[in-house]
């Protein structure tokens, strides 16, 4: 069975090592991370591997999954690189969804195949998203014997890869970030100002649960415009601009976020009624 060292291992570390242990996809090898207790945690939870302090306790492997935060992966690499130079080559990937395999270019330097390789998933935590991968879109983007390599990995453990380029994936990221990031924060703020406009705050778990998933359910059913309310969608400029002003008085930041997303909103509404026609 080829091997896999873990450099960084959070929740998609953890999570994607747990899944190829438990699929029998690769053999989990060595895990580095930022203290010895967090590695050997992260050992426990895949259920393999050995818990390494430094790079230079790693021994060579097929496959090297980088998953540190992205504004450490440029450093990570060249340390590598460094670390490596008399190792066979091998192939490194990262898991940032913004970044594309370029960022490993020390290692590809040095004869390796590089990649990036990032499932559109909210890793809340490492034991939801391990039941939650299948059927997970997954970007891949990098050298073409990295992509050969990395596209029946990740399809063992259900996700469904598809290709990326490079220069877009900020773009991509970014609505990753639109789906899921900013929905915990509208939520928040919609909470908030439930509390300060009076709703006695036993309801709001009620509220959160209800709504939420009738909102869910909505776009799931009918898209996105066709689950759209509220009045932008029904074209009460007057009402957006008292709730506009109201909510700026209340926060100005929020009050930006309002107008902003209504103006989409109405757009969205527009778009919606010219499907129809």
């Amino acid at each position: 069975m080829r091997t896999l060292n873990l450099v960084g291992c959070g929740r998609v570390g953890k999570t994607l090592g747990h899944l190829w242990h438990r699929h029998q996809t690769l053999l989990i090898q060595d895990v580095l991370t930022t203290a010895p207790a967090t590695a050997q945690s992260a050992v426990e939870f895949i259920g393999a591997g050995r818990a390494v302090n430094s790079l230079a306790q790693m021994r060579a492997a097929d496959f090297w999954l980088i998953a540190v935060p992205d504004r450490q992966i440029d450093e990570t690499a060249r340390a590598m690189a460094q670390a490596f130079a008399g190792v066979r080559p091998a192939t490194a990937f990262h898991a940032s969804g913004a970044l594309g395999a370029a960022v490993l270019a020390p290692l590809r330097e040095r004869g390796w195949h590089v990649a990036s390789a990032h499932c559109i998933l909210s890793f809340a935590t490492p034991a939801t998203a391990v039941q939650q991968i299948a059927g997970t879109p997954c970007g891949l983007e990098g050298d073409a014997a990295a992509l050969h390599e990395l596209r029946p990995l990740f399809a063992a453990v259900g996700a469904e890869c598809f290709a990326l380029e490079a220069d877009k994936k900020v773009l991509y990221h970014a609505a990753a970030v639109f789906g899921t990031n900013f929905l915990p924060v509208l939520q928040a703020l919609a909470e908030d100002l439930w509390r300060d406009s009076g709703v006695p705050p036993e309801l709001l778990p009620r509220l959160r649960t209800s709504l939420l998933r009738n909102a869910v359910d909505n776009v799931l059913a009918l898209g996105p415009a066709g689950a759209l309310t509220g009045p932008a969608a029904r074209g009460d400029t007057a009402l957006v601009q008292r709730q506009g002003l109201a909510v700026s008085a209340w926060n100005p930041t929020a009050g930006e976020a309002y107008r902003a997303l209504s103006e989409l909103a109405q757009r969205l509404a527009r778009e919606g009624r010219l499907r129809q026609d």
